[in-house]
């Protein structure tokens, strides 16, 4: 038996308790791993106050990602005291998640940890760093150079974007962070951030073209935000979209593609594959600031994730929130 968060639901609504559960003999998921540190996300916030339907099938144990030491395996890449890290590919909405002090799951979704990043580093970075750094990747992919010009990051207070403001300004990237919070300026400014965007700025209407401003964009909005930053691109800028928190819907026009040549590159952390995993991580681990890092947390204890899940909603989180599991687990 190991303690869980788990969402079941019932015909009055869902009910999210702590409680201990069973889990069963290794089948489909090959490999158990013990939880060290896991972390609270927008998506797992959806999941636990039941805003969107981001759970696929009840009883779930939510919690997207998690860092831990394998327990069993009967995969032959990992071995009991591997230490792994494991995003996405469904878990903490069609299989059960990371948030509870062991997780059985497919070898093939797991991530070796590079060398130098402790179990609780990495949950530090998380989903959301992971998803930075996929980011920046995507951006650069398309050529993208510091030489360019300024690089806007949307959410920039954010999981993603504090992260992604501090991947940026390490490359030599001029920032621009957008933030509806004019009191998290300072917290900006110490990650890298050269500019400060009134997230109000962008909110509005969006013409179909408007004042060229940034060669590059990290967005995790969606929505009128997104459709206002492509408006604003430099000629033959990118645009990594990675979220919409600002909605799903995308009112723009085609001006910024066919008369700036802008491009809109979409990037998603769920499905990615394993190669590009392992690139991401070794890039975290060589690139990001980890004191950066460490100012961008704060712990959660494992008995207030409930109560603590709905600030992601009403937009009151900075950076990122980890959650002990069992950090004695944690050997670096």
């Amino acid at each position: 038996m190991f303690d869980a968060i788990v969402i079941d639901k019932h015909d009055d609504g869902q009910r999210v308790t702590l409680k201990p559960v069973a889990f069963p003999e290794l089948g489909d998921g090959d490999v158990a791993v013990d939880v060290a540190w896991t972390t609270l996300n927008y998506k797992d916030a959806l999941a636990i106050t039941g805003s969107s339907p981001v759970v696929r099938s009840f009883p779930m144990v939510p919690g997207i990602d998690f860092a831990g030491v394998v327990a069993e395996s009967r995969h032959p890449d990992y071995s009991p005291g591997d230490r792994v890290v494991l995003n996405g590919w469904g878990v903490g909405e069609k299989h059960w998640g990371g948030l509870a002090r062991r997780a059985q799951v497919r070898g093939d979704w797991l991530v070796p940890l590079p060398a130098g990043i402790s179990l609780r580093r990495a949950m530090a970075i998380g989903t959301a760093g992971y998803t930075a750094m996929l980011c920046l990747m995507a951006l650069e992919a398309q050529g993208l150079t510091p030489e360019a010009g300024e690089v806007v990051v949307t959410g920039a207070s954010g999981g993603v974007g504090s992260v992604a403001t501090a991947l940026l300004a390490a490359r030599g990237y001029g920032v621009a962070a957008v933030t509806g919070r004019r009191e998290e300026a300072d917290y900006l400014g110490r990650l890298g951030a050269a500019t400060i965007v009134d997230r109000a700025e962008l909110s509005g209407r969006a013409r179909p073209l408007a004042k060229e401003r940034w060669a590059g964009a990290v967005d995790v909005a969606g929505g009128a935000v997104l459709a206002n930053v492509l408006s604003m691109m430099k000629y033959r800028g990118v645009v990594a979209a990675c979220g919409l928190a600002g909605g799903m819907d995308l009112p723009t026009s085609v001006a910024p593609f066919i008369l700036r040549g802008v491009t809109l590159r979409g990037v998603d952390s769920v499905m990615c594959p394993k190669p590009e995993r392992e690139v991401a991580w070794r890039r975290l681990a060589a690139e990001l600031d980890m004191g950066l890092l460490e100012s961008m947390v704060t712990e959660v204890p494992f008995e207030r994730v409930p109560e603590t899940a709905p600030l992601f909603l009403e937009g009151k989180v900075r950076g990122r929130m980890i959650v002990p599991l069992s950090p004695d687990l944690d050997g670096c």
